[in-house]
């Protein structure tokens, strides 16, 4: 009996310590390792995310290190400070979608306002549909980046550049139609068994300079955009990066609020030292009315300081004075939405990435979670919030750090949403944030964005030629591809007027080769860019490996994830050649 407890023990070492090997690369290397120390890493790994930096001390997520677990129900007061810190965590990506692109459509402040007002209120409700019957899981639901992109390609087409009357409403009424669309495309993925298949492929060669080159395609609206006013842009880049950076281990009453708070803190402190410096009559110049457009400015004085007065001014939106104290979203409150088969085309192609980024293990939860995601879209797509809806990540950072997993603190806050969200004023607040200050924080999200994707690349061979030729072919032609294309953008000569940082965006109305097609019909052939969906797929075909253009990537740990971010430009009529 000794001798055969001996022997077990013996095996069960040897299956240990036995070297396993990991997933195959693109060179057709595989990584080896022991299964102990796989499974270490696979239970130590936490998602990072773009308001905060973590070293490695902070990959620290593992369920028995959590105060309360999944199914716990703490008391009402730890629930109500638990639930509001997720939903302070997460409010800068609920809101910064909102502020970029309904004033890229020609909207109003009050526009601005009642969109969040809608993007609070549905990611409010689709968090609690997910909580409740989804993957069941403390995951945030809101607005995705994944479709800001080709949502500003489709705002910038030519044929929006010209409307007259309220540009915002029509050109939410395609969005809208397009987004209706994606998600019905994405169930049908769901539903045929493709999904499943696609999650399979998924390589990190691949999807690294896929997920970078996300974040490097907004770089024509960072800086330019914060260098409008730069001491206030500046001043709010180094604030977030300090408090992500240099003081994340700093406890107050026990919650280390620097780490988890890095950019609602950030905000408030650069938007009150703006608002002291207005005041103050840094920004008022002689003469000079900040409420005057710029094209009706006569004076040279007054020319010299506009971009100055508008930029760095706090009272210039009157989103807070014009939006109504109670105004309660609801579904088509901009109109019927518009469905043109051009742009279902490009949310098609969105949904894919917006799929398989938050693609889970074990396929139960991909299952269920994905239902409800492609119903949270379609929701999203009849309320009219601009973009489609997925899972955000900043919550989990706030599960990791505070070690609250309950679902009931994600609930609160979802709950918080909805009641926030009918009253006007507060979507008001929130849309009179200056632009240079949201500029701003999006260099930072986006910045990190990058760096995340690149991250991605320790799960492969590294070291390989192969792999080196893909990454850096993919980054260098995701930008290079779209600056030959800005060609057939607006002509030089037209009279339209459209910002330097939106010129990329633009880029996508054709291509060299045209066909007689007026557009009405689907019979024309585009050679329109996207920013790298296509660059990862020539550059994998040309070593001779197996394309996987739209994937995303998943890191594993109590529901924690890093999306696959991905953009797509493609819109306009075609040219009669």
């Amino acid at each position: 009996d000794r001798e055969k407890e001996r022997d077990k023990e013996k095996d069960k070492e040897k299956e240990l310590t036995t070297p396993v090997r990991k997933r195959r690369d693109s060179d057709g290397a595989a990584g080896e390792g022991s299964r102990r120390v796989a499974r270490n890493e696979e239970a130590a790994a936490v998602d990072m995310l773009p308001q905060s930096v973590m070293d490695d001390d902070g990959f620290v997520a593992r369920h028995s290190h959590m105060k309360y677990e999944l199914r716990d129900t703490p008391g009402l007061v730890p629930i109500g400070l638990y639930g509001f810190q997720h939903f302070l965590s997460m409010l800068g990506s609920v809101i910064l979608i909102p502020l970029v692109i309904v004033p890229a459509m020609g909207g109003t402040y009050e526009d601005t306002a009642n969109v969040v007002s809608t993007v609070l209120f549905m990611s409010g409700v689709t968090t609690l549909l997910h909580t409740s019957f989804g993957s069941r899981l403390p995951l945030i639901q809101g607005p995705s980046f994944v479709y800001l992109a080709p949502a500003l390609a489709i705002i910038n087409s030519p044929e929006f550049l010209g409307l007259n009357g309220n540009n915002f409403r029509h050109i939410m009424k395609e969005l809208q139609g397009a987004i209706i669309i994606g998600a019905a495309f994405q169930a049908f993925l769901g539903y045929s068994g493709l999904m499943t298949i696609l999650v399979r492929l998924i390589n990190p060669v691949v999807v690294s300079p896929t997920i970078a080159a996300v974040g490097l395609s907004f770089y024509s609206y960072g800086f330019p955009r914060v260098g409008t006013c730069i001491e206030i842009g500046v001043v709010q880049i180094l604030l977030v990066v300090i408090f992500s950076l240099y003081l994340r281990k700093i406890s107050v009453l026990g919650h280390r609020v620097f780490l988890i708070y890095a950019v609602p803190l950030s905000l408030f402190i650069t938007w009150a030292t703006a608002f002291l410096l207005t005041e103050s009559g840094v920004y008022s110049y002689k003469g000079c009315d900040p409420n005057i457009p710029a094209s009706n400015i006569i004076s040279d004085h007054c020319r010299r300081h506009v971009s100055r007065m508008k930029s760095c001014r706090v009272d210039t939106s009157h989103a807070l004075r014009s939006s109504p104290w109670f105004r309660f979203p609801y579904p088509l409150q901009w109109g019927t939405p518009v469905f043109h088969w051009k742009m279902a085309l490009v949310m098609c192609v969105v949904s894919i990435i917006s799929s398989v980024d938050s693609s889970t293990d074990p396929l139960t939860l991909l299952i269920s979670g994905e239902m409800l995601k492609r119903l949270s879209s379609i929701l999203a797509g009849l309320w009219g919030t601009g973009t489609g809806s997925t899972t955000l990540t900043e919550n989990v950072h706030t599960v990791a750090v505070t070690k609250m997993g309950s679902r009931r603190a994600v609930e609160l806050g979802a709950f918080v949403m909805i009641i926030l969200s009918p009253i006007g004023k507060v979507g008001g607040f929130i849309a009179s944030i200056p632009e240079v200050i949201v500029a701003a924080l999006l260099c930072f999200m986006w910045a990190m964005l990058t760096a995340l994707g690149l991250s991605n690349l320790r799960y492969s061979e590294a070291g390989s030629s192969r792999n080196i030729i893909i990454v850096g072919l993919s980054m260098f032609f995701s930008l290079s591809i779209p600056a030959y294309f800005q060609q057939y953008g607006i002509s030089p000569n037209s009279n339209v007027s459209v910002p330097s940082y939106f010129q990329p965006y633009i880029v996508a109305s054709h291509g060299p080769i045209h066909t007689k097609s007026s557009g009405s019909i689907p019979s024309c052939c585009y050679f329109s860019t996207t920013r790298y969906l296509a660059v990862s797929r020539n550059v994998a075909c040309m070593s001779g490996l197996n394309p996987r253009p739209l994937e995303g990537s998943l890191l594993q740990s109590s529901g924690a994830k890093i999306g696959g971010f991905a953009e797509a430009g493609y819109r306009g009529k075609t040219k009669l050649v």
